[in-house]
């Protein structure tokens, strides 16, 4: 095995999620979705995200999950559940869950994501990684050393446009060196899902469900 494979193999992939159950999912795609459209758009994001990161090296691969896993969830990932509290918190215990070697955490809202997007995470010799979001958070955060990410986590004020600002201001106040990942839009409005579909790439779930909603409603 070349030394890149064994680097890169050392990653433990983190992926946090809710289950996607109408109502509970997505709520802000309703209006003009139904909840159990809403449902199915968040499980097909959930799905390419999902198959996404079974095509990025990894030693594990490990789904942090509000909820109980369905026939959407492919073989090969570890299953835990959330934490209580708030983002922050659970973001902070989902990183405890990781052992020694680098860790990536995505979440299930940017289904155009591919795996050449993750190149050099894990391997690239910088301290943290950042991948920001257009409205202001973060859709991917990861640490070389994962047991820094509690005390650089938590407090961070979730779910605000300023919320990536102070997370990256945590990692460079820290000192940390950062891996700038590219800005993505998270899918939470029709608007966000009707951008974001021309970019997902050809088999897309998302591309598909979203597809076959249009057709529902002419």
């Amino acid at each position: 095995m070349n030394s890149r494979a064994t680097v890169a193999s050392s990653t433990t992939l983190l992926v946090i999620a809710k289950e996607p159950v109408p109502g509970r999912v997505k709520t802000r795609l309703t209006p003009p979705y139904t909840p159990q459209e809403a449902a199915a758009l968040a499980e097909a994001a959930l799905t390419d995200t999902l198959h996404t990161m079974l095509r990025v090296p990894a030693r594990r691969r490990i789904l942090v999950l509000d909820g109980t896993p369905g026939p959407w969830l492919p073989t090969g990932f570890e299953v835990e559940p959330q934490a209580s509290g708030g983002l922050d918190e659970r973001l902070a215990a989902a990183f405890e869950l990781c052992d020694a070697g680098p860790a990536l955490l995505v979440g299930m809202d940017t289904p155009h994501l591919t795996p050449d997007l993750l190149i050099g995470v894990g391997r690239d010799g910088h301290d943290a990684w950042f991948g920001p979001a257009t409205d202001g958070g973060f859709w991917a955060l990861g640490f070389a050393d994962p047991s820094r990410a509690g005390a650089l986590v938590r407090g961070v004020p979730m779910s605000t446009d300023r919320t990536g600002a102070v997370q990256r201001h945590r990692l460079v106040e820290a000192g940390l060196t950062i891996g700038d990942l590219p800005l993505l839009r998270d899918v939470d409005t029709a608007a966000d899902a009707a951008s974001v579909v021309a970019c997902c790439p050809p088999g897309s779930h998302f591309a598909a469900a979203l597809a076959s909603l249009a057709e529902t409603a002419r």
